[in-house]
C-alpha cells in the first residue's frame, strides 16, 4: 500500500526554532526567554495569516516541556514529551480553536482545567486559535485567570485580528507581531522543498508564487502543491503564469514599448488579445500600473531595493527606464490609477480601458514644451493621426485609405498676462477627458493692501496708503526663471507649514512652475485632478507671486480722486442721513456740534 500523500503545508511544517521562516525576531527572543528562565504566563500572536504564529505556538509549548533541550535551546525530539507531542499524546498541551468554542461555558471548562497541576512534565500549556472570535461575556470570564494564572499554567493567544481584543486582556499578555514573510525568504524555501520532493522548478516561477501569496508561506505552499501536480513536477515560469491566470511581465513591456512608439492599432489589437484569454480589466489596468511604478523605481539605484520583481527582469527595468522620462511614468501612472478607480462604475468597461491606452499613447506629445506667444503645445513628431497628401499615415496598414480622427489638443485653461488688466476673465470650463497634462497660465500683478482701520480720516488714510504702495512700485523685481522657481517653491512651503493644509501641499509638488515672458507664467499639471487642485490655488499664488514682484498698473495713480477733508457737522450729517435717529437723540440732549 502506497504511502497517503501529504500537502508541504503539513509535511514541511517546522518542528524547530531554526527552521521557523522569516520570523527570526520572534524565535530569537522566545529562545532567549527560555533559557534565561524568563517565561511570560501568557502570550500572544498576532499577525496576518500563515506567517507562523500557530507553528512557534506548538514549538514553544513544546521545547518549554522538553526534558532534553539542546545546547542551542530546542527540543530534543527524543525525549517522552517530544514523542507524545509528535504523536498528538500529549497531557499537558491543549489547543482550543476559539472560533468554534467561544462560549462563556467553553471558558469554564478550561479555567476548571487549569486548577489541576500537570503530572507529567513542567508546564500545562493551553494555545487558543482565532482568539478574537471569543464573545466579551467569555472574554470576561477568562480575564481572572489569565491575570493570576497558576505557576505551571501558560496561555499562548493567536489571532489575525488584534483590534478586535479586549484592551484589558491585551495588557496581560506579552505581545509579538508577526510580519509578512519576505518574497526572498518564500522563494528559498520552495526551492529546499522543490530539492526534497525531486521537483524542477524555474527560479522565475517561484518569484511568481511568491508574489501571489502576498508573504502567507502557507498560501505559497499551496500553491506550489497544485501547480506541480498540473505540471507534473515541471514547475516553469510560463506554466505557473498560466496557471495562477497572472499576466506575463513580457506582455506589459510590449505593450508599454508600443504605446511609447504611439502604435495606436497595434496597442488596441494587443489589448484585444488579452481579454480573449479571459483577463479582467481590473486586473490589466492594476498590473499595467504596478509595471509603470516599477519603472519609475528603476530610475534611482536607491531604491533598486523596492522592486519586487525575478532578478531577470530588473535589467530590463532599468533600460527602459533610462529611455522613458520620469514626467511619462509619473502621468501614465496617474491615468491608470484613475482608471482603475472609475472602472467598477463604468457601463462600458472595454471602451474605458482603450481611453486610458490612448491617453497615455499621445502622452508624449502632451508632455512637450508649449509656445509662450500662442500657448499651445509644440510638436516634435508628426501627428500620427494625420495623413497629407503623398504620404501613408503611420497608424493605418498600406490597404486602408480612411484617415483617424485627429490628436486632441491640451486644454489651456486660461492665458493671462501678468500685467493687471481691466476686463475680467473667462469661467473657468470643465478639463476636457482626452487632456492628460494640463497647463494653467497665472496671472501676478498687484500688492496685498490692509484694510483701513474704521475713523474719522478714512478717505485720506486710504490716499496716503495707496500714495504709499505706488512709491514702492519702483522696487519691483523683474521676473526671471530662476525667480519663478524659488517664488513657486515658498508658496509650497507656505501652504504645507503656514497654512498646514496638507492635500493641497501633496498636490502642489506634483505641479511645476514654468517661465514663459517678463509678465507670464505657467503651472504644469500632471493629471486632471491635479488640475482642479491648481484652479483652486490660482488666486491664492496670484496674490503671492504679486506682493512677491510688486507689479502693479502702473495707471493706478491716475485714478486716484483727492477729496477735501470733512468736518465733524459733515460727518455727522452724512452719518445721520444713513441713521435719522441720531438727529432725534442730539435734540432730545440739546448737543451741539463743534
Amino acid at each position: 500500500m502506497s504511502e497517503q500523500y501529504i500537502v508541504s503545508a503539513r509535511k514541511y511544517r517546522p518542528q524547530t526554532f531554526d527552521t521557523v521562516v522569516g520570523q527570526q525576531h520572534i524565535t530569537t527572543t522566545l529562545k532567549n526567554a527560555i533559557q534565561s528562565q524568563h517565561l511570560a504566563h501568557a502570550y500572544l500572536f498576532c499577525g496576518p495569516r500563515g506567517v507562523g504564529k500557530t507553528t512557534c505556538a506548538r514549538i514553544l509549548a513544546r521545547t518549554i516541556n522538553c526534558e532534553n533541550p539542546t545546547a542551542d535551546t530546542e527540543a530534543c525530539g527524543v525525549c517522552s514529551t517530544c514523542l507524545s507531542f509528535s504523536d498528538n499524546s500529549s497531557f499537558n498541551i491543549f489547543e482550543l480553536d476559539a472560533a468554534s468554542n467561544n462560549s462563556v461555558d467553553d471558558i469554564r471548562s478550561l479555567t476548571e482545567q487549569v486548577r489541576y497541576a500537570p503530572q507529567h512534565g513542567k508546564y500545562k500549556i493551553y494555545i487558543i486559535d482565532e482568539v478574537h472570535m471569543l464573545s466579551a461575556s467569555a472574554f470576561n470570564a477568562f480575564l481572572k485567570t489569565l491575570e493570576e494564572p497558576p505557576s505551571y499554567a501558560i496561555f499562548i493567544l493567536a489571532t489575525t485580528e488584534k483590534h478586535r481584543i479586549l484592551p484589558t486582556i491585551l495588557s496581560r499578555c506579552q505581545i509579538f507581531d508577526f510580519k509578512r514573510i519576505q518574497t526572498e525568504d518564500i522563494v528559498a524555501h520552495l526551492a529546499s522543498i522543490c530539492a526534497k520532493e525531486e521537483i524542477t522548478a524555474e527560479n522565475k516561477g517561484l518569484h511568481i508564487i511568491a508574489q501571489k501569496s502576498e508573504g502567507c508561506m502557507r498560501d505559497a505552499l499551496s500553491m506550489m502543491d497544485r501547480i506541480s501536480g498540473f505540471t507534473n513536477g515541471h514547475l516553469s515560469y510560463a506554466l505557473t503564469v498560466e496557471h495562477l491566470n497572472i499576466l506575463d511581465a513580457d506582455i506589459y513591456f510590449q505593450l508599454g514599448d508600443i504605446l511609447l512608439s504611439k502604435d495606436l492599432a497595434e496597442a488596441l489589437l494587443l489589448l484585444d488579445k488579452i481579454l480573449q484569454k479571459g483577463f479582467e480589466g481590473d486586473v490589466i489596468l492594476n498590473g499595467f500600473a504596478e509595471h509603470f511604478r516599477n519603472l519609475l523605481l528603476s530610475k534611482d539605484v536607491r531604491m533598486a531595493q523596492l522592486l519586487d520583481v525575478p532578478e531577470e527582469h530588473k535589467k530590463v527595468y532599468f533600460e527602459k527606464a533610462q529611455i522613458i522620462p520620469g514626467e511619462y511614468i509619473l502621468s501614465a501612472i496617474s491615468i491608470l490609477n484613475e482608471a482603475e478607480i472609475g472602472f467598477r462604475s463604468a457601463l462600458n468597461k472595454r471602451l474605458h480601458i482603450e481611453l486610458a491606452l490612448i491617453r497615455i499613447c499621445y502622452l508624449s506629445d502632451l508632455l512637450q514644451p508649449s509656445d509662450p506667444e500662442t500657448g499651445t503645445v509644440k510638436k516634435k513628431h508628426h501627428d500620427p493621426l494625420t495623413t497629407t497628401p503623398g504620404s501613408t499615415p503611420a497608424m493605418a496598414s498600406p490597404d486602408r485609405s480612411a484617415a483617424l480622427p485627429p490628436e486632441p489638443e491640451p486644454v489651456i485653461v486660461q492665458n493671462i498676462s501678468l500685467e493687471h488688466k481691466a476686463e475680467t476673465q473667462p469661467p473657468v470650463t470643465q478639463p476636457q477627458v482626452a487632456a492628460v497634462v494640463q497647463e494653467v497660465i497665472v496671472q501676478t500683478g498687484g500688492t496685498f493692501n490692509k484694510r483701513p482701520k474704521l475713523g474719522r480720516n478714512i478717505l485720506q488714510e486710504i490716499h496716503a496708503q495707496n500714495e504709499h504702495t505706488n512709491e514702492n512700485d519702483e522696487e519691483k523685481l523683474t521676473l526671471s526663471e530662476s525667480l519663478s522657481g524659488d517664488m513657486f517653491k515658498e508658496y509650497k512651503d507656505y501652504v504645507r507649514h503656514e497654512l498646514k493644509q496638507m492635500p493641497i501641499a501633496a498636490q502642489l509638488e506634483l505641479m511645476s512652475i514654468r517661465h514663459i515672458s517678463d509678465t507670464e507664467l505657467q503651472i504644469v499639471c500632471i493629471s486632471e485632478v491635479n488640475q482642479i487642485y491648481a484652479q483652486s490655488q490660482r488666486d491664492s499664488f496670484m496674490d503671492f507671486a504679486r506682493n512677491k514682484t510688486r507689479l502693479r498698473d502702473p495707471s493706478a495713480k491716475k485714478e486716484v480722486v483727492v477729496e477735501k477733508k470733512m468736518s465733524r457737522l459733515e460727518i455727522f450729517e452724512q452719518m445721520a442721513g444713513t441713521n435719522p435717529a441720531l438727529k432725534t437723540l442730539r435734540d432730545a440732549l440739546n448737543l451741539q456740534l463743534e
